[in-house]
């Protein structure tokens, strides 16, 4: 008897061991499960789409990724990508957003919501947080990002010469003519900054941008102006008249024109190289 207890003792220990190991998997088994793991494509887009009408961006991203994971073809695939960039644009996060998007224009140059996407491409660049919203509550857009504003503006240049009959193509106009005004701005922020820190060529550089881009925005009389006062800087004397003729023709009522004109009149700091005979 006594030679028989540790033998009993060990396969007890072992009967326990066992049964541990099967709750601890039945317990990872349970938290694995997922109730979706036989849904059609019909109830998952279902569920995703009460989730997008709920405002879930999140859950919806995830309910949405799932559905195109699943089912990769068919129309539940493509609504879901439209729809995942825009819950994905909803959630904050852009990059994905611009993915989700952008995939869907590859796989699908055909399809009949392509002005859609298009102009959801061109919503995600814009960025309504930094688009009119933010304008009206004052917030300087000359210093966002230039690059942004302009795939913004060429995705929504897509909607109204491709699809000019589109729903969207009149709200596409509209915040392309805001771009363009914006974009011009920034040119003119950016060389201002340049002359603020004697850097003259670079700020004519950049105001010769907006002259020769941006035509018909009000940033092009800032931009003249910087371009008279960064010639006679570098005492390119015949440039600056000439620049400042210009200036007073097409905005003869220039806030700027006083200090155009006493800049014209100053001694440059930089005098030009003096000519030689091969000049």
């Amino acid at each position: 008897m006594p030679g028989r207890m540790p033998r009993i003792v060990a396969h007890l220990l072992a009967a326990l061991l066992i049964l541990a190991m099967a709750v601890g998997l039945g317990g990872c088994a349970s938290s694995a499960y997922d109730p979706t793991a036989n849904w059609t494509a019909d109830q998952l887009y279902a569920d995703a789409k009460e989730q997008l009408d709920s405002g879930n961006w999140g859950a919806a991203v995830k309910a949405l990724q799932k559905l195109e994971s699943r089912y990769p073809f068919g129309r539940y695939a493509q609504q879901a990508q439209l729809d995942l960039a825009w819950a994905s644009y909803k959630e904050g996060e852009r990059a994905e957003a611009l993915v989700a998007v952008d995939r869907f224009i590859r796989l699908h140059p055909t399809h009949e919501r392509l002005d859609y996407a298009f102009f959801l491409k061109g919503l995600i660049n814009f960025n309504s947080r930094e688009g009119l919203i933010a304008r009206m509550a004052g917030q300087d857009l000359s210093e966002r990002d230039q690059q942004a504003s302009r795939e913004a503006y060429e995705a929504f240049k897509q909607v109204i010469t491709r699809f000019p009959q589109s729903r969207y193509a009149e709200d596409a106009l509209a915040r392309m003519k805001f771009l363009v005004n914006a974009m011009a701005s920034g040119e003119v922020h950016i060389a201002r900054y340049y002359y603020n820190r004697g850097a003259y060529v670079a700020a004519v550089n950049r105001a010769q941008d907006v002259v020769s881009l941006y035509k018909q925005t009000p940033a092009m009389e800032e931009a003249l102006n910087l371009m008279v006062l960064s010639y006679g800087k570098l005492g390119l004397t015949e440039l600056r008249d000439d620049t400042l003729r210009v200036l007073e023709r097409t905005f003869p009522q220039s806030r700027f024109l006083a200090v155009a004109r006493r800049a014209a009149t100053a001694r440059s700091d930089v005098q030009p190289p003096p000519r030689t005979a091969s000049n």
